[in-house]
């Protein structure tokens, strides 16, 4: 075999690992969709636990651990579950995700980079332990959700 034939096939060959691999990665569009709703809830969860706090008693380590997890979410690279045709169909129940999140990129990009800042200074706020600054932080960090959705996301 020649040098420019071996070189083909070398290439062809790391070509389908990777997209093998990615594939892993991503899932198909039921686990996709699965997979984000799974990691809405956690966060919707989290953002309850949180919004307890400011409105009842105070425990800084529930906001704190709450707060980190709203973060570690925000910066999973979740988009990877964002595939061409995952705003139609089921994961735990039917996605709502609208098919305009797949074409105002520009929007997207907003909306996601101000959600991922508000979820960092949650996490930093609620450090801090200063319940006035947490409820102040976490109306911020609602109103970055909100924005998703109001954009991005079909009403029940």
């Amino acid at each position: 075999m020649n040098k420019i034939a071996k070189s083909l096939v070398a290439g062809l060959t790391l070509t389908a690992i990777a997209g093998t691999a990615l594939a892993q990665v991503i899932g198909k569009t039921e686990d996709q969709i699965r997979w984000r709703q799974s990691a809405y809830h956690t966060m919707a969860w989290s953002m309850g636990r949180i919004k307890a706090n400011v409105e009842g008693t105070y425990n800084k380590d529930q906001v704190v651990e709450a707060a980190n997890v709203i973060q570690a979410i925000a910066n999973s690279k979740m988009g990877y579950l964002y595939q061409p045709g995952s705003d139609k169909g089921k994961g735990w129940k039917e996605t709502r995700l609208k098919s305009a999140f797949f074409t105002d990129k520009e929007t997207l990009g907003k909306v996601a980079g101000n959600f991922g800042q508000q979820a960092n200074d949650m996490a930093k706020v609620a450090a801090g332990g200063d319940a006035a600054a947490v409820k102040a932080q976490f109306g911020k960090l609602g109103e970055a959700c909100k924005g998703c959705h109001d954009k991005f996301r079909e009403e029940e």
